[in-house]
């Protein structure tokens, strides 16, 4: 990746955190979770409303706060999702999102940036019954992935 490529990803970034899409609160949201990153202190909460059909994401929110990764990577989240059905999204790999940042991550950078989707996937598997992914059980605990 260029220099070039990789600062435009970064302006990207940057304007995602000064500027999220789908953040605040959803009231009433037809599926809601949270979690937070120990390791930096990242929280996100993430708010769903279905369409007509009970599957697709019509509407899609957050809260939070955090790093600029953690907080941008889900305000990218919501813009990739909103209009696609639960059941699609809850299959999501993390890689989707990843790609859709742009720029190297180190282990701990990584954790942050696929925040937002693990608590999305968490508020799918409990409001739609979805099956959680073998990879987010593992950071469920380590998360601190909430179903509240």
């Amino acid at each position: 990746m260029s220099d070039l490529d990789q600062q435009m990803y970064r302006e990207v970034i940057l304007d995602h955190y000064k500027n999220p899409r789908g953040h605040g609160a959803l009231d009433p949201a037809d599926a809601h979770a949270e979690g937070q990153n120990p390791l930096c202190g990242d929280e996100v909460s993430i708010f769903v409303r279905f369409g007509d059909d009970g599957d697709t994401i019509d509407d899609i929110s957050f809260e939070g706060r955090g790093c600029a990764i953690s907080q941008a990577a889900t305000s990218m989240l919501t813009e990739m999702v909103k209009g696609r059905k639960a059941s699609e999204v809850a299959v999501l790999p993390k890689d989707e999102l990843l790609d859709e940042i742009g720029i190297p991550l180190t282990p701990v950078r990584l954790k942050c940036a696929i925040l937002g989707l693990g608590v999305l996937k968490v508020a799918l598997h409990r409001s739609k019954g979805t099956p959680l992914p073998e990879e987010w059980r593992g950071l469920e605990n380590e998360l601190r992935l909430d179903e509240g």
